[in-house]
């Protein structure tokens, strides 16, 4: 099974497990005399065995992930890499959209607000910051596709 296969399975599993969730939530009281639509203990059985599929994917993929190297990187040190990049993209996004608004002045005398960094070359920086995640992300779907799960 290739690595990007059961990344993709264990969405699913991720998905399934949650949805169970919520049907056993649902069908978790009914009313005196009642029967529920479906049973809690045939959900909760089927949440034992989703569980256990999905705690042996993680380990299989946190495995190939952690032994698998390319180009003189393990794909954790890349997936940590794409994590931290995005999360640095999504702050300066949020920095530039608060220093690029502009304040609107009703009169002369009201105070006037000035960006206090030059958003522009912010910009060039989160342009080359987005590029530099893309062509990661393309790396490690590549290496998804052709890496087998240990």
């Amino acid at each position: 099974m290739k690595l990007a296969t059961a990344l993709s399975e264990r969405s699913d599993l991720q998905k399934r497990l949650s949805e169970i969730g919520i049907r056993l939530n649902n069908n978790s009281k009914v009313q005196e005399g009642e029967e529920p639509s479906e049973s809690p203990q045939e959900l909760m059985q089927e949440l034992d065995r989703l569980t256990e599929r999905l705690m042996e994917l993680i380990s299989r993929i946190n495995l190939t992930n952690s032994i698998t190297v390319h180009e003189g990187e393990r794909i954790t040190t890349l997936l940590a890499r794409r994590d931290c990049l995005k999360n640095k993209i999504q702050i300066l996004r949020s920095f530039l959209d608060s220093a690029s608004s502009k304040v609107n002045r009703m009169t002369h005398t009201e105070i006037k607000i000035h960006s206090t960094v030059a958003v522009g070359d912010i910009q060039k920086q989160l342009d080359l910051l987005s590029k530099q995640l893309r062509t990661l992300d393309e790396r490690i779907q590549e290496l998804n596709w052709t890496t087998e799960l240990l």
